[in-house]
This record gives structure tokens, C-alpha cells and sequence, in this order.
């Protein structure tokens, strides 16, 4: 299939989920954020309908810093921490709940997850988000996500309905989210418009960047944000009032490189992206990795500094040298594969290996995939390339992936 029929598919599966008014290219105008504030050197966003008012940067757990850049990370104003049962073995939020202890549990806000995979039932839940509370050392979770979802049904689940049910009723949570991996087009609009889940934490980055009039010199995207869905499910999220936050935007395969040819005068490649990110006001937040004194000073550096036309110019610049080989996540792949293969989730756990070296954790998640998940159930069809927009070679990829993994 040619790359713009590949185009024209993907734009006919937004088009499916998505009804005509949300098809304008005025939804990527970025008015001025209402619902910001300042409070010393941060500002804070709304987290939608939850009325939470969020640092724009917030930290990620997974792994979490040494902690004394965590509670420098803290001083400096950010406020919100996205974790989960499964980060670390549960150090994670263990750590997190020393720091309600040792610098107030009203400074903080926490966001932490549970699964809904494999045998799990309503009292699988219940029993990881006890499990949570008893290693945050608090009695209420501000922001209680299902972790990874990528099948829409699990949001309407009754099992998992009835768990958010009676720990809502026992105070156990504030509100309720979900992050999304892959399949973003159905399982995101599904948990803005089904009415059950206040926030949604989605995939968010440069790669995800359209072509404009400013930049027809060089060649990155026919509008993905518009064809991928993605620029429609955040305008969705805002007319709902669902706050969303986002995830995965320092996006060089998840490490710290030496990226100085891409450097303007003022800016880092990552400054430059998550100026990109927060330049998009129906965002509330962007969640980041720092692991460093460095990261900390170069991510919290960017709060209030627009985008720039020179910092723009080297963005575009980097996507097009460096989209080639980039998975979207969109899930298309994997979702008709005729065999049942896990393309998208091995190709993640290839990016978690090489990229954001997380050895143990990536060989731990691909394993714990079924056999006749895994790459050498690959039958060579080529229908998962086929369905690719972007011609990334999948089967070379994912049988890479195997001998890397196992």
C-alpha cells in the first residue's frame, strides 16, 4: 500500500470515530490559558473537571530521582507525581509516600494506577489499590488511573465500574483516569464521552507534529495530529471538561542524548519539546522523567517561555531526520494482525530497552507476553506494514525485538 493510501486509511478510521465538527484544522489554535496560575517560579494548569490545579511540569515515577532531587523537584513547585503499583516493585510509590510524610501530604498530588490484564476481577483492583494506600502511607489516592488501557470495553467494564464504585464510596480516590498506550482513537473516546473517568494521560510529542505553510521546505507529516486523531481526541477532552496530561514527550527513543546540532542559542532539543507540548493550553500538564540536577534545571527552565520561531524551525528539522523509524503507538498493527502478535506493545518494549535502557523491566514485560504473542508467531504476512502509516519495517523490528528480549 502506498504511503498516502496508508494516509488516506488512517484518515478514514479518524474520520469513523470522530464526527465532522471535530475535522477543523482551527482546533490546533492555542488561545490563552484561562484556568492558569502562578505561584512562584511554577505555574499550574486545571486538570479539567477535577478543579486540581497542576504544576505544567510534572514528575514521572518510573523510575523515580534519587530523593534529593526529589524534594528539590518538589521546592521548585512541581505538585504532581504520576506512579503506579507496578514501578519499581512498588518503590516508587513508597517513595512518594515518605515525602507526604516528610513535606506534607497537602503539597502534593499523587496519580497511581492498577491493571485490568490477565485474570484480573473487581477484587484483583481492590486489592492493588490497598496495596497502593498501605505503600503511599495516605488514605486517599487524588487521581486512580487503570494503567495501559487498550481495549475500550474495559472502561465500561462492570467489574471495574463496580471496584471504582465502592472505594469511591469508602474515599479511597478523588477522581478517576486512565492511560492510553495504543488504540488512542477508540479507547481515549471512549473514556471522554462514556462520562465515568475525569483525566486521561496519552501519548504526546513532537513526532506527533504537522506540516504547516511555514515549513514546506522540509517534509515531516500530512497532518498526523489530524489523521492519528490525536488533535481531535484533546479538543474532545476539552469540550467535556476531561483533563488530559501528557505522557512520553521528551521523545529520543526515552534518553538523554547528545542532540547540540538541533540546539538554538536559548534551547535543548527537550526544552524545545515540551515548550512544543505546553503550547497546547487544552493540556494541563506534561509528565517527565528527571533523573538529574541537570534534567531538573533544563525541563523546569521552560515554564512561561513560548515557543520560538528559531526553537520551531530546529524542531521540524529534528522530526523530519529523525521520524523514520519513530512507531506511532497507534495500534493499528496489532489490532489486525491475524495471528495475534503484539506488534505495538513489543515495539514499546523495544523503545523501553534501547532507548530508555529499562533492561530488566523491558525483559520482564515481554516475556510475560503469551507464546503465540510473541515475534516468532509472526506468519510474514506483511498485512501489519500494510496497515503502517508511516512504512516502519514491523517484522524486522519485532523479530529484533525477540533476540534482544528473551
Amino acid at each position: 500500500m502506498a504511503i498516502t493510501n496508508r494516509r488516506k486509511f488512517l484518515k478514514g478510521l479518524a474520520l469513523g470515530a470522530f464526527s465532522a465538527p471535530f475535522f477543523s484544522k482551527k482546533l490546533l489554535v492555542f488561545h490563552d490559558q484561562t484556568d492558569r496560575e502562578k505561584k512562584g517560579e511554577m505555574f499550574y494548569r486545571r486538570l479539567g473537571r477535577t478543579d486540581l490545579q497542576i504544576s505544567e511540569i510534572s514528575l514521572g515515577g518510573s523510575p523515580i530521582p534519587d530523593w534529593a532531587i526529589l524534594t528539590q523537584i518538589v521546592e521548585r513547585g512541581v505538585n504532581y507525581i504520576d506512579s503506579s503499583h507496578s514501578y519499581s516493585n512498588g518503590n516508587s510509590e513508597r517513595t512518594i509516600g515518605r515525602l507526604f510524610k516528610e513535606m506534607g501530604r497537602d503539597k502534593l498530588y499523587v496519580g497511581t494506577k492498577f491493571h485490568a490484564r490477565r485474570n484480573w476481577n473487581e477484587q484483583t483492583i481492590l486489592k492493588s489499590v490497598e496495596g497502593s494506600l498501605k505503600r503511599l502511607q495516605t488514605d486517599h489516592i487524588d487521581v486512580l488511573l487503570i494503567h495501559g488501557v487498550d481495549n475500550e470495553e474495559t472502561l465500561t467494564d462492570e467489574r471495574v465500574l463496580s471496584a471504582y464504585d465502592k472505594m469511591r464510596k469508602q474515599g479511597k480516590f478523588r477522581f478517576t483516569g486512565i492511560s492510553c498506550h495504543s488504540n488512542h482513537h477508540k479507547v481515549v473516546k471512549k473514556a471522554i464521552e462514556c462520562g465515568h473517568y475525569d483525566m486521561v494521560q496519552l501519548g504526546y510529542n513532537v513526532f506527533d507534529i504537522e506540516d504547516t505553510d511555514e515549513e514546506q521546505d522540509i517534509e515531516t507529516y500530512d497532518d498526523y495530529l489530524g489523521t492519528s486523531g490525536i488533535r481531535q481526541l484533546i479538543s474532545l477532552a476539552k469540550s467535556k471538561d476531561v483533563g488530559i496530561i501528557a505522557m512520553k514527550t521528551l521523545k529520543v527513543a526515552g534518553k538523554r542524548q547528545n542532540l547540540e546540532t538541533y540546539k538554538t542559542e536559548d534551547s535543548s532539543i527537550f526544552q524545545i519539546m515540551l515548550k512544543w507540548a505546553l503550547s497546547n493550553t487544552n493540556i494541563a500538564s506534561v509528565v517527565t522523567e528527571i533523573l538529574t540536577f541537570e534534567q531538573m534545571e533544563e525541563d523546569l527552565a521552560v515554564v512561561h517561555h513560548p515557543l520560538t520561531a528559531r526553537e520551531r524551525s530546529a524542531l521540524y528539522r529534528f522530526v523530519a531526520e529523525n521520524s523514520k523509524d519513530y512507531c506511532h503507538m497507534c495500534g493499528q498493527c496489532e489490532l489486525h494482525c491475524p495471528e495475534g502478535v503484539k506488534t505495538t506493545t513489543i515495539l514499546r518494549y523495544l523503545a523501553y530497552y534501547e532507548g530508555y535502557e529499562k533492561h530488566d523491566r523491558a525483559k520482564r514485560d515481554y516475556q510475560s507476553l503469551r507464546p503465540e504473542e510473541r515475534a516468532p508467531s509472526c506468519q510474514n504476512c506483511g498485512r501489519c506494514e500494510g496497515l503502517c502509516p508511516y512504512g516502519i519495517a514491523i517484522r524486522q523490528k519485532i523479530h529484533y525485538a525477540h533476540t534482544q528480549l528473551v
